[in-house]
């Protein structure tokens, strides 16, 4: 870091932090030491100077008079946020002392950090974190909240997380957005599909909600929860019969094509239709549109892996490509996620070999069940980049284990959030524009450095900062936890099983403050499946106890209740990211609930009336917003609405907390509710 950066005013480069496949380039402009304007990076060759409305409203929450300037010590009962500062030395020596003791009467698995990524740099996310932790040997996080079903059923078919190219993608002609809002959640990735529209190409939209990417795409497919995996096997079907496919390429690329075609025999238009609620006549045409179209090009989204079927969703969906051959077509394919390609040396990252012994997993997803029914149980969390309260399923469990008051809770923080106001200790923590650290797209294929633009606001401290700390207090003497951020940064290029990532030093990163990966098409070439091909038939999958073929497998009907319901993303906050800060608020308005006309007539609910949402896991209370945009039987809300006093909208009080086929994924889109007016 240089002093220049921290000049009072000017405009400097950096990099969205955010849990989003775009990560954008920007420029931080500052005035008397403050940010005024965060605008898009016009230099960056994928986001172009384009950026969403929740990072254009960045100052607001950097320079928020809420903000967490000192550490803070519980005074009151927990969940009442009443706390009184302590100095830093004070907060570690808390801390230190609480865990040696744990540890020297229960074990290092008495303690569990909790984390996702709300912040997306690597040091602070899976670094000097996972250092730490593996040293002491604490029970360790699984950590497949968002992506982990999809991941496992797409690395099935694909052997990993490689697709199409992003900027390859304005050739083609047919673009399937699938299950992804990208309106709200990959916007350059619609701004790339627009320059297809341009020059010709057909946008279409397949959803169970007609969202912002449903009324802007040129035909909505809406179809129920969970039945994504029935709809590619009806296309499948149509695509053999109707000889839509590219038998050279399903001969060089794929195994399994025979047994494929023989098995979609049964998944014909008649039951297809009646599984999913695409009519007859849509199925063909979107089967023929896709069949006859190339390069055709699908965007996999995140929300059809977030049911019991979800890995085997996006596993199905992933072999349409192979089927028409796309994959051969400059621009033609599919992106679930694009990971795979940047692959950091995670070794060095992390250090497993400081864990020197085997520990306990604990699914995220299960928190409230593990803070409540683990045996032995859990005496101690430590949560940062995540909000737990409002994230997690099942949230009114989640909030009885975090109320326990016999866990002592660690909560690194911006704000006193939900999860925070349970915390015995709470620690400041800097914003991303005050860190140092490695960030890579899960989209686009660039890796940024970000160098911090503001100085810390008050006492807080980085991630990294607090676990060096934690190490001192623990008597911890391994150098992996003195490391600096640029030592790490350095640890983590060096990668050579990785050819993408040769060439690309920290000394690049500094001098161009982003560099592309050398990444070459995936065809013609070998997959890191088994075979070497896109697996149709999977023998990984048999010998793992899954059906070695597409399946569809219908979704549990959970305490026989009428509607599923599904929380979906809005537009304005990022889960539960910028919905305690005012502005975003207002931009979003309010919680509503998404209706079929048929469904809200037979309760007697008009558009506007507040509604009860309830199962037995608990309560919500929403604006019904009555339409069409659904289809009857489902129900949706959009976004993670923080508390508010007297207001029953934390949407995760009605999530399960199961987990689904595949990963330890979560089943967010799987529950089921009745809904009646108030």
């Amino acid at each position: 870091m240089t002093a220049a950066r921290f000049a009072a005013d000017g405009v400097f480069p950096s990099v969205c932090s955010l849990d989003c496949p775009d990560q954008c380039g920007l420029l931080i402009h500052k005035k008397d030491g403050k940010i005024i304007k965060v605008e898009g990076d016009p230099s960056h060759p994928v986001t172009k100077g384009a950026i969403c409305n929740k990072v254009r409203n960045l100052p607001e929450r950097i320079h928020d008079p809420a903000r967490l300037r000192t550490p803070l010590k519980r005074t009151g009962p927990k969940g009442s946020g009443e706390f009184t500062p302590i100095t830093w030395e004070e907060a570690i020596d808390e801390i230190t002392s609480r865990w040696k003791t744990l540890i020297a009467e229960e074990g290092a698995e008495s303690i569990l950090p909790y984390s996702f990524y709300g912040n997306m740099g690597y040091l602070g996310t899976e670094g000097m974190d996972r250092r730490f932790f593996h040293r002491m040997g604490s029970s360790r996080l699984q950590r497949s909240i968002c992506s982990a079903a999809g991941g496992v059923g797409y690395g099935y078919t694909m052997g990993g997380d490689f697709g199409t190219s992003p900027e390859d993608t304005v050739n083609a002609k047919l673009i399937i957005f699938w299950g992804v809002n990208a309106v709200s959640t990959n916007m350059h990735q619609v701004m790339l599909a627009e320059e297809a529209r341009k020059a010709g190409a057909v946008i279409v939209a397949i959803d169970v909600h007609k969202n912002r990417t449903g009324k802007w795409a040129d035909w909505f497919i809406p179809l129920r929860p969970g039945t994504d995996a029935a709809l590619a096997l009806g296309m499948m079907h149509i695509l053999f019969a109707e000889n839509m496919t590219d038998e050279a390429f399903l001969r060089e690329y794929t195994v399994g094509a025979e047994e494929l075609r023989e098995h979609v025999r049964a998944y014909n238009p008649a039951r297809v239709s009646t599984i999913t609620g695409v009519p007859v006549d849509d199925l063909y045409k979107l089967a023929r549109m896709y069949g006859n179209t190339q390069p055709s090009f699908i965007r996999i989204g995140n929300g059809l892996q977030h049911h019991d079927n979800g890995g085997m969703n996006v596993r199905t969906i992933a072999c349409l490509p192979a089927i028409t051959g796309a994959w051969l077509h400059k621009g033609g394919g599919a992106i679930k996620s694009n990971s795979g390609y940047l692959t950091l040396n995670e070794r060095a990252l992390q250090r497993h070999d400081l864990l020197k012994r085997s520990t306990r997993r604990i699914n995220m997803n299960r928190i409230g069940e593990a803070l409540l029914e683990l045996t032995p149980p859990i005496r101690s969390l430590y949560i940062y980049n995540s909000n737990p309260a409002i994230v997690a399923p099942d949230a009114n469990k989640v909030r009885e284990g975090l109320a326990r008051e016999d866990l002592f809770t660690v909560v690194h923080e911006l704000f006193l959030t939900e999860t925070a106001r349970y915390a015995d200790i709470v620690l400041p923590a800097t914003s991303s524009l005050e860190n140092t650290d490695l960030y890579e797209s899960y989209w686009h294929h660039y890796i940024h450095l970000q160098e911090p633009v503001l100085e810390p606001l008050g006492e807080s401290k980085s991630n990294v900062e607090v676990f060096r700390l934690l190490a001192v207090g623990m008597g911890y003497e391994d150098q992996a936890l003195k490391d600096s951020e640029e030592e790490i940064i350095r640890q983590a290029l060096d990668a050579p099983k990785n050819p993408v990532l040769e060439g690309i030093t920290y000394e690049l990163l500094k001098e161009h403050g982003f560099v592309k990966g050398k990444v070459r098409p995936l065809f013609p070439g070998k997959l890191p499946t088994a075979s070497g091909k896109i697996e149709l038939f999977s023998k990984a999958m048999l010998q793992d106890g899954y059906p070695p073929l597409p399946e569809y497998v219908p979704l549990p009907d959970e305490d026989g209740l009428p509607f599923l319901f599904v929380p979906a993303p809005n537009h304005n906050f990022l889960n539960s990211t910028f919905s305690n800060n005012e502005k975003h608020v207002r931009l979003e308005k309010e919680p509503l609930l998404h209706m079929h006309a048929a469904d809200a007539a037979a309760r007697g609910i008009t558009a506007g009336d507040m509604v009860k949402v309830w199962n037995r896991r608990g309560e919500c209370v929403m604006k019904a917003a009555v339409g069409e945009d659904v289809l009857p039987g489902t129900l949706v809300s959009q976004g993670l609405w923080a508390d508010a006093t007297g207001k029953k909208r934390v949407v995760n009080a009605l999530t399960p907390a199961r987990t689904a086929d595949m990963g330890g994924g979560a089943v967010f889109f799987s529950g089921r509710v009745e809904v009646e007016r108030l």
